[in-house]
């Protein structure tokens, strides 16, 4: 958030926003009791786990323990950043941000805003260029000669940039843009030393660009003349609302299906993805215009935890499978290795041998270890020393960047089974090969398992606490959070005391907005959710405290008897240790009073 919006505005755009309108935008709710019901968008069921609370204005999945306020919601469906979810439910709901008011973002929001209107107004031109213009005739021939249907071209908003040196040049001065804001659009070159433009495509066919909102911030050109001496294809530059290491090629039409599926699946270019995902594989993406990157990779462990790799049968091809696993593996990613046949590739497949073909080559992928140890028996005899030198080098490098001694340990098996010696052997060599390829590459630590749930007296008490703002403020005086044996929920009551202290209690809607750990918010609304009626909520606080002081005092207890039980305690020590023993003991008997 940076500072730029207040928490005022933050209460005023949250509380504008109806967490069961909101969502019921994206997808159907159903009335269940107090509570409206889904499939939950964050990870595959088959029966509804995902409840939102009208009352509370919150979410809670009881399947994948994912949870939090409406801005958490559009902020964790979206994949968005916190601002930017807080800016698209301002919009929504009609609400100025303050922040838009600085003189140096609303010049940077307005230069980019043009660009992405510049976009928006060319790949209509060039979609009209294409299905009206009889220049477009070449392209439309090329489409149909690839088997690209109307409806892939319509959907993915195909179009043909006519061949001209000044045709966007023209239109861009008739619509009175300066040429100094297309030249950073990247849609015109000025040639160098003089004041004279031109058009950086021409004569191609035309893929737009999305981010993940759908916004054209970019394009790619294919040439139609495979005889003409120039570049296959021509990208757009890097520019303010482009930047080729973040932006995948599809993933706008592509991200529900890859988080519906939990797996990615990646191919080279625009138009072997149209054909994938024309093909009924809708989970698919495409690096744009550059090498796959860390950037790359970290944007799909957003989404998905496996990736299958689908590029094409040559060599180049499967070279390029294997430089992509490596920025893939070290994220701690499964990645699978879809085998095309010879010489194909996925948008070749489809065309010749039907969607069926590709769907069934995705599906059956083997992991990208199998592939890998399989294609190096092919590239050296493993009937050679040097052969079994090279493949054991290989192995153990890709191994490594894994850093997972399960796949090591399995993978030397199988690949002294291939040579037929002691699989011992191989575990040592692998784990001791250096990759110095790992320097560089993005590393992220293995992800900690996941937390116990907290006892569920302490969860009814943080969900009494918090839904009771009149006398929440004694409950909290009369406890010791030594008590609380769950740190999450020692902690989410330590700030609800403070902010009653300091005066600064906004309501759980608040709290929630301003938690910044994910399982903080997930345990508080799994409590608030909790559906029990609360009839004699005084009553119940009272005997969850009793509850857990006497559970504290126990333990005290025992650990003091531990020390009596000493033959070389001190006598001062002694005596204090049975003084204390009595005391507490004494206090256990005493009811606590709020």
């Amino acid at each position: 958030m940076g500072g730029l919006i207040s928490p005022q505005v933050i209460e005023q755009v949250r509380a504008a926003s109806d967490i069961v309108e909101v969502i019921s935008g994206y997808f159907p709710l159903k009335r269940a009791g107090a509570n409206f019901v889904a499939l939950c968008p964050f990870h595959k069921e088959k029966t509804p786990s995902f409840n939102v609370n009208p009352q509370r204005q919150i979410f809670h999945c009881f399947g994948c323990h994912k949870g939090g306020d409406v801005i958490t919601f559009v902020r964790e469906y979206e994949n968005i950043s916190f601002l930017e979810a807080v800016r698209r439910l301002a919009e929504r709901a009609n609400i100025p941000l303050a922040f838009e008011n600085d003189p140096h973002y609303r010049q940077t929001r307005q230069v980019k805003d043009v660009l992405l209107e510049i976009h928006e107004q060319l790949t209509r031109r060039w979609q009209q260029a294409l299905n009206q213009d009889s220049r477009g005739q070449a392209a439309r021939e090329y489409l149909e000669k690839r088997g690209v249907s109307p409806e892939a071209v319509q959907l993915f908003r195909l179009g043909y940039a006519p061949e001209a040196w000044d045709d966007t040049v023209n239109w861009a001065r008739h619509k009175g843009y300066d040429m100094a804001v297309m030249e950073l659009a990247g849609l015109v070159v000025r040639a160098e030393g003089r004041e004279h433009y031109y058009d950086r495509f021409r004569g191609r066919l035309m893929f737009p660009i999305c981010d993940e909102q759908g916004r054209v911030i970019g394009f790619s050109g294919r040439t139609l003349n495979p005889e003409e001496k120039t570049a296959k294809y021509v990208n757009s530059p890097e520019t303010p609302i482009f930047t080729k290491s973040r932006v995948f090629y599809g993933l706008d039409k592509s991200r529900r299906a890859i988080q519906e599926a939990r797996q990615a699946v990646i191919c080279e270019g625009q138009l072997d993805l149209i054909a994938c995902y024309m093909a009924g594989v809708r989970h698919v993406v495409a690096p744009q215009g550059t090498a796959f990157t860390g950037e790359h990779a970290r944007i799909l462990k957003r989404y998905v935890e496996e990736v299958v790799l689908c590029f094409d049968a040559d060599t180049a091809g499967q070279n390029a499978a294997e430089r992509v696993a490596d920025g893939l593996l070290p994220l701690g990613m499964a990645v699978r290795v879809a085998v095309l046949p010879a010489p194909h590739d996925p948008d070749s497949l489809v065309r010749e041998q039907g969607p069926e073909a590709l769907q069934r080559v995705v599906r059956e992928a083997p992991d990208y270890f199998d592939y890998l140890l399989d294609r190096l028996c092919c590239q050296y005899s493993p009937g050679t020393d040097k052969g079994r030198l090279e493949i054991t080098r290989r192995m153990a490098t890709a191994l490594q960047k894994a850093r997972n001694e399960v796949l090591l340990e399995t993978y030397a098996q199988k690949t002294a089974l291939r040579f037929g010696l002691n699989p011992s052997v191989f575990i040592q060599q692998f784990r001791a090969t250096p990759v110095a390829a790992m320097e560089g590459l993005m590393v992220e630590e293995t992800p900690a398992p996941p937390e116990e749930q907290p006892p569920d007296v302490e969860m009814r008490l943080l969900q009494l606490v918090m839904c009771h703002d009149d006398a929440a403020p004694a409950w909290l005086a009369a406890m010791d959070l030594a008590w609380i044996t769950s740190e999450p929920v020692r902690r989410l009551l330590a700030v609800r005391r403070l902010a009653g202290e300091n005066q600064t209690w906004q309501g759980v809607a608040g709290l929630m907005t301003t938690l910044e750990e994910e399982r903080l918010r997930n345990l508080l609304s799994a409590a608030l959710l909790d559906e029990r009626p609360m009839t004699r909520p005084e009553v119940e606080v009272r005997d969850a405290l009793q509850q857990l002081r006497n559970q504290y005092l126990t333990q005290q207890i025992k650990l003091l008897q531990a020390q009596l039980s000493r033959t070389d305690l001190p006598p001062e020590q002694m005596l204090a240790a049975a003084a204390e023993c009595s005391r507490l003991t004494q206090l256990k008997r005493q009811p606590l009073v709020l």
